[in-house]
């Protein structure tokens, strides 16, 4: 049994005001090969499929064309829903698509057993166990208590997640004592892990008061297959917890990383897990400067790229020349006969006096979802509140995005 472990993809982002439609084409096709030539029986993807809870058109597409372009090679796709994808856009597609040999995880069920799913091999032989459990809600496994209190409310929740994964794999362990050869059991999650290490593309998950689930919570799964975090790691734990982390780089501090999937390959009770590296689609690369060593830095940058490719950049100029007021100016000047997009330009600036941080950002360094979070976290508003105007908040800009 060989399965690709993934998340993550944020079909549909906006980086600084460019599409990225042509880098998640590239990957999925370039999955599509890898699938055909390492013959996968499964892939697990483990939450953000989508960037925002209203895809654009383009985003779905991709989505689409992906699972068609899929048939044909007997591979299994296991779609779990993560916390910026919504449930009602993933599960419009959920019963035509498992006629396509996908199944779709949108929301945790009432019925359990329909969480529980049997993978097979290319041979159509029974493999493993899969626990697919999706981003979930407070909501989802708990009723509002009036008179909680924020501790309380934090260990009710931790409390009933934790019983969500061990009824799932009690059901899964029922399931192998009815069968001659016991079947390796996977389990997934979309949350943020105690000890894990994150990226500036990431957002906070706050489940209820939960913002983080201990590793020691989880059963003790032959493997957990985690997403929302993009860097992919192992977990120090006594179980083997992973993240695939995101395919592509999302924010400026990811363009070092060699992003990756995990390749988990099961014969008899022998288990092992390496690492397949994804190409990268769009050079990424963020510089810190003074304006004289623009030029130079850029340039180094510039020797690993091929010949057909435009580097996005991130200049951070640092405080000697920070307080130019044409620095814009002159920086576009230094950049405009090399094959350099400049997406942000950042001025270094100590604190001093009347500033509170070492690096003041201009609305115009800023994202526009990074200029929401900063906005509503001035708010007193419940954590289910913050969820309802980040949705809508995401609609109007999904709309907005899809017209320029």
């Amino acid at each position: 049994m060989r399965i690709l472990h993934s998340s993550d993809w944020h079909l549909g982002q906006h980086f600084i005001g460019r599409s990225r439609a042509s880098e998640h084409q590239a990957f999925l096709h370039w999955l599509v090969q890898q699938v055909k030539q390492l013959q996968i029986d499964a892939i697990i993807v483990a939450g953000d499929i989508f960037d925002t809870a209203t895809p654009p058109s383009y985003a779905r597409e991709l989505y689409n064309q992906f699972i068609v372009e899929l048939q044909g090679s007997g591979c299994q796709l296991i779609v779990l829903a993560g916390n910026h994808d919504a449930a009602a856009v993933l599960n419009e597609s959920k019963n035509l698509l498992q006629y396509l040999n996908t199944r779709v995880i949108a929301n945790c069920s009432d019925e359990l057993s329909e969480q529980l799913l049997v993978l097979h091999n290319q041979q159509q032989q029974p493999a493993a166990l899969l626990c697919a459990i999706p981003f979930i809600r407070s909501r989802d496994l708990l009723q509002s208590q009036s008179g909680q209190s924020a501790r309380d409310k934090q260990q009710s929740l931790q409390q009933a997640i934790t019983q969500h994964y061990q009824q799932l794999y009690e059901l899964a362990q029922q399931y192998n004592s009815q069968q001659q050869q016991p079947l390796p059991i996977i389990m997934t999650g979309h949350l943020t892990t105690v000890g894990v290490s994150t990226s500036e593309s990431v957002r906070d998950i706050y489940i209820g008061t939960l913002d983080a689930f201990p590793s020691n919570a989880f059963p003790p799964a032959d493997y957990i297959a985690l997403g929302h975090i993009h860097q992919s790691q192992q977990l120090n734990a006594s179980t083997d917890i992973r993240y695939s982390g995101s395919p592509i780089a999302l924010s400026f501090d990811e363009a070092k990383q060699q992003k990756q999937l995990w390749l988990i390959e099961f014969s008899g009770t022998e288990k092992t897990v390496t690492t397949l590296p994804v190409p990268c689609f769009q050079p990424l690369c963020s510089i810190k400067a003074s304006l004289a060593d623009v030029a130079v830095k850029v340039t180094q940058a510039l020797h690993k790229l091929a010949a057909d490719e435009t580097l996005w950049l991130e200049l951070v100029i640092s405080e000697t020349d920070a307080y130019l007021t044409d620095l814009q100016q002159r920086v576009e000047q230094l950049l405009q006969d090399l094959p350099v997009e400049l997406l942000r330009l950042r001025r270094q600036r100590s604190a001093g006096s009347n500033l509170s941080t070492a690096v003041q950002q201009s609305l115009d360094e800023l994202t526009a979802e990074q200029v929401w979070h900063s906005r509503l976290a001035g708010e007193s508003l419940s954590d289910e509140q913050q969820q309802q105007l980040t949705v809508l908040h995401q609609q109007v800009l999904a709309k907005v995005q899809a017209t320029t």
